[in-house]
């Protein structure tokens, strides 16, 4: 059997499976099972805080409706949090990881494309149980989509794609939305919102060992 040319592939194909599961799974378990997995309240820095008081500034009627949240009330970590997490959940029972990879390749074009390459930190936290690495990109990969565009055009590109992205094949998502006549998001749509902006703001972040987490901020968005 080893000395027929099906022995041989076969040899070849349970080693090369045996040592892509070594190295990709075995050894990673081993460099990095020291590193602690952080909780949704300890992922959300200042940045995501930002985008999350934008949020409720362009929003303050659907945060009171749909999050009893009141305009002149400070948005909180533990709001943002939860609303993250119900933002994932949404992320993954829409089906967008079938059209969006979150990760970036150590390979050619891929940093010119998303931006630097996914580092291993990235995903020790509780939204990325389990990860969403992606087999395919129909759209953009997505772990680097804080920071690059404002929540309203998140807001118009869920409730109609083509208005931002002429030609896109992402369908609508109505039930975003209060109603089908404008982009006001309800609980679900700033969930995703916020999940959107949450999407590698930690590597965005100019200095990580400096940016320590705030509890608050008030409506306009200065620290408190």
């Amino acid at each position: 059997m080893f000395e027929s040319k099906t022995g041989v592939f076969l040899i070849a194909g349970l080693g090369s499976f045996a040592l892509a599961f070594v190295s990709n799974a075995v050894l990673p378990i081993l460099m990095y099972r020291h590193l602690p997995e952080k909780t949704v309240e300890e992922t959300v820095n200042y940045r995501v805080m930002t985008h999350f008081a934008d949020l409720h500034e362009r929003y303050p009627a659907q945060f009171e409706k749909h999050a009893n949240l009141k305009p002149n009330q400070p948005v909180t970590v533990e709001l943002a949090s939860q609303l993250l997490r119900e933002g994932r959940k949404i992320y993954i029972g829409e089906g967008c990881f079938h059209c969006h990879s979150q990760f970036v390749r150590p390979v050619s074009n891929e940093t010119r494309r998303f931006g630097p390459v996914s580092k291993t930190w990235e995903y020790q936290n509780e939204l990325q149980r389990p990860v969403m690495f992606g087999t395919r990109r129909v759209g953009p990969d997505l772990i680097r989509e804080s920071n690059k565009r404002g929540n309203d055009w998140h807001a118009v590109h869920f409730f109609r794609p083509r208005d931002t992205s002429p030609g896109s094949v992402m369908p609508n998502y109505p039930w975003f939305f209060d109603d089908n006549t404008s982009a006001k998001p309800n609980r679900r749509g700033l969930a995703i919102i916020l999940y959107m902006q949450w999407l590698g703001a930690e590597m965005e972040a100019t200095d990580r060992s400096g940016d320590q987490m705030r509890t608050t901020l008030d409506f306009s968005g200065s620290l408190r």
